[in-house]
């Protein structure tokens, strides 16, 4: 299972990354996470379907000092697999 996520809000500048990568590492969910240029939070997600949605949940709270205002979850197709959960830049 693999979930492509935009998270929008006040999700720059507040550990958005950091908290996505470590919540990912101890579900056991790989793929990546990055900031965009429009303010948003953009990540793929790839793992055991209910892992995966799991992860999803914590993100829509983020870490203490985001305000998450809105995500967009669209199944994402690719042959690609991932390893690791990595913060891109």
């Amino acid at each position: 299972m693999k979930k492509h996520i935009f998270i929008s809000g006040r999700v720059q500048g507040v550990g958005f990354r950091h908290f996505t990568k470590t919540s990912a590492r101890s579900l056991g969910v790989n793929g990546w996470v990055r900031n965009l240029p429009d303010g948003r939070v953009e990540a793929v997600l790839q793992g055991d379907e209910q892992l995966v949605d799991q992860l999803i949940e914590k993100c829509k709270k983020g870490p203490r000092s985001a305000y998450v205002q809105n995500i967009e979850v669209e199944e994402e197709k690719g042959e690609e697999s991932y390893t690791s959960f990595d913060v891109k830049f």
